[in-house]
């Protein structure tokens, strides 16, 4: 069978891959780099750079393990960016093996639908391809949004894609939206010396998780001294002297730059889609059916550009099971159990339904809790805040978790187990997790279910 994947991104090359593990001819088609948004311009940079002030950041509070560290200690921006592209660059010519190892076609250039089996492919230097296709999986991922209102000019006013290749540090940013990416990036630039402020339309920063988690990070942010502005929303925008200056109800604020992080849109454009009878909803994303095939046979759609959470992870998943299903399968997603990661300091990481959503639906739950500072292993290495919380339904069984604290999106895989599996509290709370570890903070949270968590004050 011939598989053609438009898209190269997480879901579009462990797509093709599990394709060709499963005896298909598979040819990819990518227009950039391959790894996607998620590993040029997204996950891994921002994580390269975070980890690169976390180091900055223990450094400067090494005293308190009773480490001296002579001199002075200083941030090399350009370094912790030279780094970041190296790392970027190791892991493409990664992928690139992997694809060309299981005999996989990669084409450079812009895929477009002809119908439901042909595929134009057209090439850096104008020329043209023409593809024929049993199946199609469509992995062409999304692009940051960023309204007319903001007067985008990729140099004073910037998004997520443009502020991972700063050339320096600026001293001073407005971050239009609270989300992930505009609480990551602002603690980053924050570390290093920027002065940032967030502002969010929303009552809270991280708007999809509950107030109880966003408080966490909110406290952390006020000592670090990140400026937060809720439930309002920037109403002007211009540059004047090479500075921004914005309008919030009836305060101005003005800043070096601004990055605009308040979300991200499907990218389908010039794809094709109307060549095979395919149409997208008012938000640009394309329907799918449970086995993520679209209303033309034969043709998939995974990661951002259908009605699911925009996450690599998300995406990655799609692509597996699509390419299954192509190949004859019968597979669903558990969009039940996705986990969510935020990688500030401290970590947020959550699965499955929030506290604030069960309120709503008015639906019976549970809930127990544990914070870390009663744990040894937190003391030890000076990761007090945060805390475990998990969520279960009137039967016991686990229906959703949270953790903010040190580790937190390592320690959520295994609540995201207990959700996707249907476990309960007890089942999950009676296995002896191991001491010392910030694991305890689960157990001890399991067993708080039911009022019987040893060490919770």
């Amino acid at each position: 069978m011939r598989l053609v994947v438009i898209g190269a991104g997480p879901g579009g090359y462990e797509a093709a891959i599990k394709a060709a593990k499963l005896g298909a001819k598979v040819s990819i088609i990518e227009k950039d780099k391959v790894g996607g948004t998620c590993l040029n311009r997204g996950c891994i940079p921002t994580k390269s750079l975070l980890a690169s002030s976390d180091v900055f950041g223990i450094v400067n509070n090494a005293q308190k393990f009773g480490v001296n560290i002579t001199g002075q200690v200083s941030a090399d921006f350009s370094e912790m960016m030279n780094r970041k592209n190296k790392l970027v660059s190791q892991m493409v010519n990664g992928i690139e093996f992997l694809l060309k190892k299981n005999g996989i076609e990669i084409i450079k250039g812009v895929g477009k639908l002809i119908d439901k089996n042909l595929v134009e492919v057209t090439k850096d230097d104008g020329s043209k391809e023409i593809l024929r296709a049993d199946k199609i999986i469509l992995a062409t991922g999304s692009i940051p949004v960023c309204p007319g209102l903001f007067n985008y000019d990729g140099k004073y006013i910037i998004t997520s894609d443009e502020v991972l290749n700063l050339e320096k540090i600026p001293d001073s940013m407005i971050i239009v939206g609270g989300g992930v990416i505009g609480c990551e990036i602002g603690q980053f630039l924050r570390r290093l010396g920027t002065e940032v402020t967030i502002v969010e339309m929303m009552p809270q920063i991280l708007p999809m998780e509950d107030e109880d988690v966003a408080k966490q990070l909110i406290r952390q942010f006020k000592k670090d001294k990140i400026k937060i502005i809720t439930g309002k929303g920037i109403t002007s925008v211009k540059v004047e002297n090479n500075r921004v200056i914005a309008g919030v109800e009836n305060t101005m604020l003005e800043a070096d730059m601004m990055m605009v992080s308040i979300g991200r849109k499907p990218f389908t454009e010039e794809l094709g889609l109307e060549n095979a009878g395919i149409e997208t909803d008012k938000r640009g994303r394309i329907p799918v059916n449970r086995k993520l095939e679209t209303c033309a046979e034969g043709i998939y759609a995974i990661g951002d550009i259908i009605d699911t959470p925009f996450l690599a992870h998300v995406a990655s998943k799609e692509g597996v099971i699509a390419a299954e299903n192509a190949l004859g399968g019968d597979k669903e997603v558990a969009y039940h159990a996705v986990p969510r990661c935020v990688y500030t300091e401290p970590e947020v990481a959550a699965v499955g339904l929030t506290e604030s959503e069960l309120k709503v639906a008015a639906k019976a739950y549970k809930i127990g809790t544990f914070d870390f500072r009663g744990l040894g292993k937190a003391q030890v290495i000076d990761k007090i805040q945060g805390f475990v919380k998990v969520i279960t339904d009137e039967n016991d069984k686990l229906i959703g978790a949270s953790v903010v604290g040190p580790n937190a999106t390592d320690l959520l895989a295994e609540l995201t187990l207990a959700v996707h599996l249907g476990l309960s509290a007890e089942q999950v709370g009676d296995v002896i997790h191991p001491h010392p570890t910030l694991s305890e903070a689960i157990m001890e949270a399991l067993h708080d279910v039911h009022g019987q968590s040893v060490h919770k004050v």
